[in-house]
């Protein structure tokens, strides 16, 4: 069975599609190599209608607004509804309503193609560790996804960012299109979702990389669902008053979080859930964010570099020496 496999830049990071050929009884199945050209215009019309960093975009026109209800396509609607769902998921940790925090600490403009900062020169003058927490103000639940209207509510002046959630939910939704072939990946940015009807009997592996030492540690035979990584290694940079910020935002002190691990991969049920997962793992520090992962799964990097297996995944992966090449094996 051929194996159709495509790279490309979107979104600001690299997304990679894996489709096998549709599987036995498939019918009205498009070929793999029709289905990845169609997948690659659906994520050009995500990144164009929710980009924080285009001015022309649906969620800068929503953020602009100064209506308390603004008309909202099915995309934006979907977009504000997983923002909110994570928040909810995590209890306010995951924060769809930090991008003005996210602003002031210098995340200004895309950091597509700019190298970090050296991650363990930020570590060694970085504040005291301390896991983060959610904002006592909760803007979050003041916004409404209203279906039946076509409608977002919210008071203006709250600035929406679907950055957070953004590329887990854009991999569940091509998968969504996918589900006819024997097997296939979709993975954005490293919010990978994997699925198929084959994919139960012959699942993917998936290597999981050391944010620090870049190596591959561990991989994970994956069934079906979502996984998904979040660091400190590659959104970091110096401020102009010489100090380290980074993508992660502590919603109690609206500054990046600095919690004693640099690193989270969670498992979930989506790619979505995945992402939320590792990301609050991360904000969570090593205590609770064990706590995080103990259902599904998954991996935390502590700041020594030390990995920890937590939940199911703590039994299940098995180590082994990195591949030849970086990403999803077939």
């Amino acid at each position: 069975m051929s194996v159709h496999d495509v790279a490309f830049d979107a979104m600001g990071s690299e997304v990679r599609i894996v489709i096998d050929e549709p599987g036995d009884g498939a019918s009205g199945v498009p070929e793999p190599a029709l289905a990845i050209a169609a997948a690659r215009r659906y994520i050009a019309a995500f990144e164009q209608a929710l980009s924080r960093f285009r001015p022309d975009s649906e969620l800068c026109a929503l953020n602009r607004d100064p209506r308390p209800e603004v008309p909202a396509s099915p995309l934006m609607r979907e977009a504000v509804r997983a923002g909110l769902w994570a928040a909810r998921r995590t209890g306010g940790l995951v924060d769809p309503t930090l991008l003005r925090a996210l602003e002031a600490a210098g995340y200004v403009k895309s950091r597509a193609g700019v190298a970090g900062a050296p991650l363990a020169e930020a570590l060694a003058v970085a504040p005291a560790r301390r896991p983060a927490q959610p904002h006592p103000g909760r803007a979050w639940a003041r916004f409404e996804v209203d279906d039946a209207a076509g409608l977002i509510k919210r008071p203006p002046g709250i600035p929406f960012d679907t950055g957070g959630c953004g590329k887990g939910l854009a991999a569940d939704l091509v998968a969504s299109r996918l589900r006819g072939y024997h097997r296939f990946v979709v993975d954005c940015g490293g919010d990978i979702r994997v699925g198929g009807r084959g994919v139960t009997s012959q699942p993917f592996a998936v290597h999981v990389q050391h944010p620090v030492s870049r190596r591959h540690v561990c991989v994970i035979h994956s069934r079906g669902g979502g996984i998904a990584t979040s660091g400190l290694d590659v959104r970091i940079w110096r401020r102009k008053d010489g100090s380290f910020a980074h993508h992660l935002i502590d919603p109690a002190t609206l500054e990046p979080a600095w919690t004693g691990l640099v690193g989270a991969t969670a498992l979930g049920r989506t790619a979505l859930e995945a992402e939320t997962l590792s990301k609050a793992a991360l904000l969570s520090g090593p205590q609770r964010g064990r706590t995080v992962l103990a259902e599904l799964g998954g991996i935390l990097v502590h700041e020594s570099g030390r990995i920890e297996l937590c939940g199911p995944l703590e039994f299940s992966p098995r180590f082994q020496l990195p591949p030849t090449h970086a990403g999803v094996a077939a």
